[in-house]
């Protein structure tokens, strides 16, 4: 790296845009096969192209002003990766307090947050949905593959003018969609809520939209709506519902914004005619059409100033109980909780957080990407989530027709038994209480319970739960019941164990301690 300041844009450009295959311990080497290795905050493998984001000099100074704060305020690395990250906005510390979205938040909202989010901490583990008409070219445009970024991306990475984009929605006909069955793997794998495209970068909504007939109702043979479907369903199978809604980058609005600028000067137009006449009415239909919504998933609020967030903010007050992300304003600083992208803290950081996570490198539905995480690091990085006291929204991209990936229905049948096992030691939990991750896999806590999620079986039979002080009142295999053996030493519990992991992806000790940490 040429310089001091290049090497710190780099780091929070991989820390905030890029997409990773995060493993929480080192994989085996079957786990390697068919993934793309990880690259982690050390500084001994090239970093993405360090100023993807940057529209100028100016822009670029400002962000790097922001980035000590930056860290400070994370505590830790991410991991990152090689792929060309989706172009993101500037960010700046959270501590504008006159700033007026954020006042307007903490009037309305600040109050009721711990409330609102008891749910959703209990939760910890849901299904992300990128399914758009972006799935119709499925990463090839003009007889080339585009791989920048994910397959929605397509329109803006592509550089597809409005009206070559437009015709897509003639051939988008998903009639092998059923709402019941993608419910059934979501709450099968273990997972407690959905959050689902309503409408992505593209501007195509995924709803019976009268404020735009840019939608699959009225745009594409389907004549269907199958967030009305999937809301029905979720309710009957008792899982929340959330809808992401992109605000602020519109491709086929005028008036709304785009990373990088506008490439068709039919997307020309003002933003808050834009956001009047597109945002503000179809954010109503979502929350008034569609039952109880409990999440709202803005993003990339490129041009959102305080005075256009604010303008957004009193629709939540639609359905009370409602939680949003951070991504309304350009500053990040409403909202109920943080969303790290493809990567996971190295430590738990001081609010509610969610890494949102692809299984191969996609969030869209790309024909030809089969480079699939194993369970076995899907698995690993919840366990490992939770144990920070974050959330984990696991993404799925459907096809044109309407259906799941295999690779992805086969790992989320394979999480489900997992969870089915070992649910207790995650939903519900709180971040570990220990100083740093021991060396054979996580903690989780419930009041004076450990759970020990350990991926490394000990050879010698001996599990240690380093600086641990508390007299055990009881230890056992989450998985048989069988009891285990403990002691207490200088350098903390010793816990002795069968020869044989009861699980080969991660083993949960319930460790029962006398008196709080």
């Amino acid at each position: 790296m040429k310089n001091h300041l290049t090497s710190l844009v780099q780091l929070s450009l991989a820390a905030f845009g890029a997409h990773a295959n995060f493993s929480p311990s080192p994989p085996s080497k079957e786990e390697w096969a068919g993934e793309r290795r990880p690259i982690i905050f050390k500084l001994k493998s090239p970093l993405p192209n360090p100023l993807p984001a940057c529209a100028g000099r100016g822009s670029c100074f400002r962000f790097a002003l922001a980035l000590p704060l930056f860290f400070l305020l994370t505590t830790g690395a991410f991991a990152a990766s090689t792929n060309d990250p989706a172009p993101s906005f500037s960010y700046s510390a959270p501590d504008d307090t006159n700033n007026p979205a954020l006042v307007a938040w903490q009037k309305e909202f600040g109050a009721s947050h711990d409330q609102r989010m008891k749910w959703w901490r209990d939760a910890r583990f849901g299904m992300f949905i990128h399914w758009g008409v972006y799935s119709v070219p499925a990463g090839v445009w003009d007889g080339t593959n585009v791989t920048r970024s994910g397959a929605e991306w397509i329109m803006n990475r592509g550089r597809i003018s409005m009206a070559d984009y437009g015709k897509f929605p003639a051939q988008f006909d998903p009639e092998k969609f059923n709402a019941d069955e993608w419910v059934k793997i979501a709450k099968d794998a273990g997972m407690k809520y959905i959050v689902i495209t309503a409408k992505h970068h593209d501007g195509f909504a995924m709803f019976h939209s009268k404020a735009s007939a840019f939608n699959i109702y009225d745009a594409t043979p389907f004549k269907r709506d199958p967030l009305k479907e999937l809301a029905d369903a979720c309710a009957k199978a008792g899982i929340k519902l959330g809808f992401y809604y992109s605000q602020a980058q519109d491709w086929n609005h005028p008036g709304g914004a785009a990373s990088g600028g506008h490439w068709d000067p039919a997307q020309d137009g003002d933003m808050d005619k834009f956001i009047e006449t597109v945002d503000i009415p179809q954010v109503k239909e979502l929350l008034s059409n569609y039952g109880k919504v409990a999440v709202i998933w803005w993003d990339t609020p490129v041009g959102m100033t305080p005075e256009r967030a604010e303008k957004l903010l009193p629709l939540l007050k639609m359905q009370p109980g409602i939680i949003s992300n951070n991504r309304l304003d350009a500053k990040k600083i409403t909202g109920d909780y943080g969303t790290p992208e493809n990567k996971i803290p190295t430590n738990a950081l001081a609010s509610d957080w969610e890494t949102c996570m692809t299984m191969n490198h996609t969030w869209g539905f790309r024909f030809y990407d089969h480079e699939w995480k194993s369970t076995a690091t899907l698995v690993r990085n919840l366990v490992d989530i939770a144990s920070k006291g974050g959330n984990f929204l696991l993404n799925v991209g459907p096809t044109s027709e309407g259906l799941i990936p295999a690779p992805s229905v086969e790992r989320l049948k394979e999480m489900g038994d997992w969870m089915k096992v070992n649910g207790e030691a995650i939903y519900g939990t709180t971040k570990s209480p220990l100083k740093s991750p021991p060396s054979w896999g996580r903690v989780t806590q419930k009041r004076n319970t450990l759970y020990l999620h350990v991926f490394d079986w000990p050879a010698d039979g001996k599990i240690v739960v380093p600086g641990l002080k508390n007299q055990i009142a009881s230890a056992t295999l989450m998985a048989t019941g069988e009891t285990l053996k403990t002691s207490n030493d200088a350098d903390g519990v010793t816990i002795s164990v069968p020869a044989t992991a009861p699980d080969k992806i991660s083993s949960t000790i319930v460790l029962k301690t006398d008196g709080a940490f």
